[in-house]
């Protein structure tokens, strides 16, 4: 019970119930209990936010405990502080008197200190004839001393919380840069696959990331991180078995003469059975107006909106153009060779915009590769023209060129 041991404000001020507990608290401190101020003191600006205490309150406690002549609290050294307002102000910065009240408050309403008034409500100490402190009327600091254990888990806590949340960003990291790293292999050897799907939704991911997130919002994203990457892993490692089985099974075999030494392996199967023998290939700026023929660049971008999403920081010029339309390739699952053979039919800046009017319309296009292997045989038979494409392009857009007279 704490019977005599209760004190009151002075004055006007109020008494709380939260008051009551906390002096109720600090009567129950072991005996003989020590703990080093400042290490307390590191404690509770680590759990501040477990606390409920605020930055500027945490300095004035910090001018409070520099009042203590000792570096230990213990009830022996003494508990009370008793400085005055000005005091306390110089130590706490030059603090205003009214903001120095109200962050006392704070820490009181806080239970991390107490407050001892005299009957006149100054702060005061009282001495024996040997000059030791019989009594004293200040603030008392016991709650922190009694709190000591539940300080230092608040921080444990924090460090705890802390941890776990770089861990998890860490393993964001680390799927990020394995899942982009495996579609970009994936495409590039032409792995079987929806990579434009994949690569779709690995955007939407990274995309959904905040700046600053709590544990509780980076924990989804992590999980379903993990999953797309197990399916890029796996979609992979099936690739490689594959492999590896016809090689195997390749030792075993007869050897057979191939009739067809020099054909190529189409990846994308054209959409006619039966295209005829092949022309000779017609070398960009050899005659073919595909290859010699550009288009504005603005009236482009105007028809094909929808690439520049895939661009870091859009795109503003006809290389910037070119870059992005070689990197979408691989999105739409065109092979290196079906694409090498537009540039030398079509030309780097048709081939760009070919690419870039199929991204328009991938909903209605089953096999991007192969219908860019049709678009380059019909122009290497002078069948097919940009310029027509680029123009429907340009209406489903719902854009209209405007004709200015000469």
């Amino acid at each position: 019970m704490l019977g005599h041991h209760i004190t009151t404000p002075f004055g006007r001020r109020a008494m709380s119930l939260g008051q009551l507990k906390t002096q109720a608290q600090a009567q129950e401190i072991e005996e003989g209990k020590i703990a080093d101020k400042w290490q307390v003191y590191r404690w509770l600006c680590e759990g501040k936010e477990v606390i409920g205490v605020g930055d500027r309150s945490l300095a004035v406690l910090n001018a409070l405990l520099s009042f203590l002549p000792d570096n230990e609290l213990s009830e022996e050294n003494g508990l009370i502080v008793f400085p005055s307002n000005a005091q306390l102000s110089l130590r706490a910065h030059g603090m205003a008197p009214a903001t120095l009240r109200r962050h006392l408050g704070a820490l009181l309403e806080c239970g991390l200190i107490t407050r001892k008034d005299s009957p006149n409500g100054k702060r005061y100490s009282r001495k024996d004839r040997e000059g030791e402190i019989t009594d004293a009327f200040g603030f008392s600091l016991a709650p922190l001393l009694a709190r000591a254990e539940e300080l230092q888990q608040a921080a444990e806590s924090v460090r705890a919380a802390s941890m776990a949340l770089r861990l998890v960003r860490e393993r964001i990291t680390l799927h990020r840069r394995d899942i982009a790293k495996l579609i970009e292999v994936a495409v590039a050897e032409d792995v079987p696959g929806n990579w434009g799907s994949i690569w779709s939704q690995f955007r939407t991911l990274v995309d959904a990331l905040p700046r600053k997130a709590s544990l509780a919002v980076l924990e989804p994203i992590l999980g379903d991180l993990a999953a797309l990457y197990e399916e890029v892993a796996n979609l992979l490692e099936q690739h490689v078995n594959t492999e590896n089985m016809s090689g195997n099974e390749s030792r075993y075999e007869t050897q057979q003469q191939n009739s067809k030494p020099n054909s190529i392996i189409e990846f994308e199967p054209g959409f006619r059975k039966d295209q005829g023998p092949k022309p000779e290939p017609t070398r960009k700026g050899e005659g073919d107006e595909n290859g010699a023929k550009t288009y504005p660049f603005g009236l482009v971008m105007k028809a094909c909106p929808e690439i520049a999403d895939y661009a870091v920081s859009g795109i503003g010029s006809w290389r910037e153009l070119l870059m992005t339309a070689a990197q979408v390739r691989g999105y739409l699952g065109i092979s290196p060779s079906a694409y090498e053979e537009a540039l030398d039919v079509l030309g780097q800046e048709n081939t760009a915009i070919v690419i870039a009017c199929m991204l328009q319309r991938t909903e209605t296009i089953n096999s991007a590769g192969g219908y860019l292997r049709v678009l380059t045989e019909k122009a290497r038979a002078g069948e097919f023209s940009v310029g027509p494409m680029l123009m429907a392009a340009l209406r489903a857009t719902g854009a209209h060129l405007q004709m200015v007279p000469k």
